[in-house]
């Protein structure tokens, strides 16, 4: 059975003709005319190792899902504006799709451009909302970067649509928009460019089940999807009320969440997920399980929340207490749910991959922070304020500001108006103290000298969600003695993201060590790689790599713990990790053969 034709190509491909896979037809989905049921999970190439690709694909099919559903992030793509996107390596999600439907499954893309999913900045570039640009609306100043991006990805897309004998069977136009805004000519302008640059696979919005949020997110002709955690029989009832001709289907159930520096642990409990997930998919109801496996949030690219003003860094883990565990560990959430959507057949994956022995490992202290930050060549801007990351170029990582002001003698204060988002001070290479939105002010005490002044600013993560998407990092307002303003300063940029091997070892090499924070290694040996969960009892709070890999972040005031380091990363015989603590630096690297994410705490708020 298929639908009655539309009339316009806009529609066919977003209303769902016989040209697309997906079609529906009073209230329910069909796949090439059979009835259909969409059971899919989130699993974000970007997130996971892509040697691991196939292994936790293969999990997903066990769960009992037909179809797997991912992001696009674009800054993870093209992170500096004058080079080309890339899609090799890690960045391959020609080649993620392709496995996926070598597995079996089918492929949801959500290529944004915004794509919140506590990923940095949303998945958009620092470089394009650095500028006076009207994010997510029709700007043509946002719409024709945009383009300029999808010009690149969308053809890729395109490509591997079922249509075309790939497992692309639906791509979203753009992103929870109804949360955000209200330009439908924006949304308007997105729903083309997909089509234009060839989708012809079912095309659908998705939104938070009020009418405020479907209101600004929807568009006539397109499928209506809802994402949620709870109550989805309210949810269905105001989709039937506004679309009485469409299917239900819900783009994310939140089946877990994930967590905040500072706060605890988010956890769902396994009778609840599966109460609501019968919700969802009876009647014919469809849903995508968010996160069906989490992964982890390398590097610095892990986002952040505001609340009141108040920054909230999400942790490096993305474990989401989903039901394929960060380490692809099978959690009593997986039977139950596999149980709950009826999967027949045997599990072929394993419960848990292998993990190396536990051991402690010496952490040996090799260079002060600021001779092994100073020791990788970076430009300096020199100017009478401080330059902001984004005026350096610069995504994620710190920067050391230098001034030269003169302290009378006495107590004085010096208050960093505006900083983004934590800053170390230092006078004369002696820490002063620590800054941040919250506490802007450290005592000093000058014998009327010129004293050189050094902040070292960290960026803790890119808000994801809301209006505070694109805010500028750095120094953004004036540094007081009193009320008095310090000018003339040195901005260098400290991009330890995207430094080499050769440049962590430099900064490594850079010694001695005469102070509590600064540059460590420990060297392991391994017969087998596989996994391991890496914790630094004692050590306060910095990054840590693996054979030059940046791994993230971590923290001691949790939730998180442990550190996955997943097997790809690590060889035969010697590895090195090298630590960069900012505050007080531990004696012990210690391999786990579990994780600890922190003290478990119910999360009901999402979900009602």
């Amino acid at each position: 059975m298929s639908p009655a034709p539309t009339t316009t190509a806009t529609d066919a491909a977003a209303a769902g003709v016989a040209t697309s896979t997906l079609t529906w037809r009073g209230r329910r989905l069909y796949r090439h005319g059979v009835p259909h049921r969409i059971l899919s999970g989130g699993l974000h190439y970007f997130r996971v190792h892509p040697d691991l690709w196939r292994d936790r694909i293969r999990r997903l099919a066990d769960l009992g899902l037909n179809t797997v559903d991912t992001y696009v992030a674009w800054n993870f793509h093209q992170p500096r504006e004058d080079e080309a996107p890339r899609f090799d390596g890690w960045r391959d999600v020609e080649r993620f799709i392709r496995t996926v439907g070598e597995e079996g499954l089918d492929v949801v893309v959500r290529p944004g451009p915004y794509i919140c999913a506590e990923w940095s900045n949303g998945g958009l570039p620092s470089w394009l909302t650095g500028r006076d640009v009207a994010i997510r609306s029709s700007d043509p100043a946002f719409t024709s970067a945009v383009g300029r991006w999808f010009d690149e990805l969308v053809p890729r897309i395109a490509a591997l649509q079922a249509t075309e004998g790939g497992p692309v069977v639906a791509v979203q136009v753009e992103n929870e928009f109804g949360s955000f805004g209200d330009d439908h000519a924006y949304l308007r302008w997105n729903r083309e460019a997909l089509t234009t640059r060839g989708i012809r696979e079912l095309l659908f919005t998705a939104d938070g089940p009020t009418e405020l949020m479907l209101d600004g997110g929807t568009l006539p002709g397109t499928l209506t999807a809802v994402t949620l955690g709870a109550k989805p029989d309210a949810a269905r009832q105001l989709l039937a009320a506004r679309r009485p001709d469409e299917p239900f289907v819900v783009a994310e159930f939140w089946n877990g969440w994930f967590d905040h520096w500072g706060e605890r642990h988010h956890v769902r409990g396994v009778e609840s997920v599966v109460r609501t997930l019968g919700g969802i998919i009876a009647d014919g109801g469809s849903v995508s399980i968010y996160m069906a496996h989490g992964g982890t949030n390398f590097g610095l690219w892990a986002g952040a929340n505001e609340d009141e003003g108040r920054l909230q860094p999400t942790v490096t883990s993305y474990d989401s207490d989903a039901p394929v565990a960060e380490d692809g560990t099978l959690t009593a959430k997986f039977f139950a749910v596999r149980e709950a959507l009826g999967a027949r057949g045997l599990v072929r994956m394993p419960a848990r991959p292998p993990t190396l022995p536990p051991a402690r490992v010496p952490l040996v202290h090799r260079a002060d922070l600021l001779a092994g930050l100073r020791a990788v060549p970076a430009p300096t801007s020199t100017g009478p304020r401080p330059a902001s990351f984004e005026r350096l170029g610069l995504d994620a990582g710190m920067v050391l500001y230098t001034a030269h002001p003169r302290i009378p003698a006495g107590e004085h204060r010096l208050i960093l108006t505006d900083v983004r988002d934590r800053a170390l001070v230092f006078g004369d290479g002696t820490v002063l103290g620590v800054a941040d939105p919250g506490d802007p002010e450290i005592p000093v005490r000058g014998a009327g000298n010129v004293v050189r002044l050094e902040v070292l600013v960290e960026n803790l993560g890119r808000v994801n969600y809301g209006p505070g998407i694109g805010r500028h990092k750095g120094l953004l307002g004036p540094v007081l003695v009193d009320r008095r303003i310090v000018q003339g300063w040195d901005s260098t940029p400290i991009a330890l993201q995207e430094w080499s091997a050769a440049e962590l070892a430099h900064a490594v090499a850079a010694g001695p060590a005469t102070t509590h924070a600064g540059f460590a290694v420990a060297k392991m040996h391994v017969d087998t790689p596989a996994d391991t969960f890496l914790a630094l009892p004692g050590s306060s709070r910095g990054l840590v790599w693996v054979n030059g890999f940046l791994l993230g972040r971590y923290w001691e005031i949790g939730p998180q713990v442990t550190l996955y380091c997943p097997a790809p990363l690590l060889r035969v015989g010697e590895n090195t990790v090298t630590v960069l603590e900012l505050d007080r630096l531990g004696g012990i690297l210690e391999l786990r053969d579990r994780p600890e994410l922190g003290p478990p705490e119910e999360y009901v708020e999402e979900f009602g």
